[in-house]
C-alpha cells in the first residue's frame, strides 16, 4: 500500500515535470515562429494562460490546443501591448546612452529621474502578463493597474524581482535547464504572486462594497 502511494506520487511528479518542460519548449517554438519580435508577447500570454489555469486547478486542459488557440487569438492585441513596451524600452535605452555622454552635475540631475522611470518600467512589466490573462481591460488600463499593483503591493513586487534574479542566476550556472524550465518557472512565480495580489484587491473591494 505504501509502495503504491509512493509510486503514484512519483508518477504525478514526473507527469508535472514533463508538462512544465513541454510548455516551456512550446514557448520557445512559438516565439521563434513569430520571428521573436512578433512571437514573444503572444507566446508569453499563451504560457501565462496555461499557468493560470493550472493554479486555479484546471489541470486537465489540452496543452497544445490551448497554447495554439491563445497564441492566435491574442496575436494582434498582445503585440500592441508589446509595441508599447518595446518602444518604451528603446526610448529608455537611448536616454541612458545619451546621459552617459553628459558630464558634470547635469548628468547626476538627469540620471536620478531616469532611474526612477526605469524602475517603474520594470515594475509594470512584472505584473503585465498576470494582469493580461486574468482580466479583460483596455490597453491603457493594463498599464495603469500594473503600476498601481506594483506600488501598493511593493513587498510582492520585491518578491517577484528577487525570484526572477534567483532564477536567472540558477540558469546562468545550469544553462541546460533553459530549454525546459526557464520561462515556465518565471511565469509560475509571477502568476502566483499576481493572483495573490488580485485576490487581496478583490477582498478589499468586497469589504468596501458591503459597507
Amino acid at each position: 500500500m505504501i509502495l503504491g502511494k509512493t509510486m503514484g506520487k512519483l508518477f504525478t511528479l514526473c507527469e508535472w515535470v514533463m508538462k512544465l518542460a513541454y510548455v516551456n519548449l512550446l514557448w520557445f517554438l512559438f516565439t521563434i515562429a513569430g520571428l521573436v519580435i512578433f512571437g514573444f508577447f503572444p507566446a508569453t500570454v499563451a504560457l501565462f494562460t496555461i499557468v493560470r489555469k493550472w493554479i486555479i486547478k484546471e489541470t486537465d486542459l489540452p496543452i497544445w490546443r490551448t497554447f495554439l488557440t491563445v497564441f492566435l487569438n491574442e496575436f494582434k492585441s498582445s503585440n500592441k501591448l508589446g509595441l508599447v513596451f518595446i518602444c518604451s524600452g528603446i526610448f529608455l535605452a537611448f536616454d541612458v546612452f545619451y546621459i552617459r555622454t553628459i558630464e558634470g552635475m547635469l548628468q547626476f540631475i538627469l540620471i536620478i529621474p531616469l532611474l526612477i522611470i526605469v524602475a517603474v518600467y520594470l515594475m509594470v512589466f512584472l505584473y503585465i502578463f498576470p494582469l493580461y490573462v486574468h482580466y479583460e481591460f483596455k490597453l491603457k488600463d493594463y498599464l495603469k493597474n500594473a503600476f498601481f499593483l506594483s506600488v501598493f503591493h511593493f513587498h510582492i513586487t520585491l518578491l517577484m524581482l528577487v525570484s526572477l534574479i534567483a532564477i536567472l542566476f540558477l540558469l546562468l550556472y545550469q544553462p541546460g535547464l533553459i530549454p525546459f524550465f526557464s520561462v515556465i518557472s518565471i511565469a509560475w512565480i509571477f502568476m502566483f504572486c499576481g493572483m495573490y495580489s488580485f485576490n487581496r484587491i478583490d477582498q478589499r473591494q468586497g469589504k468596501i462594497s458591503k459597507v
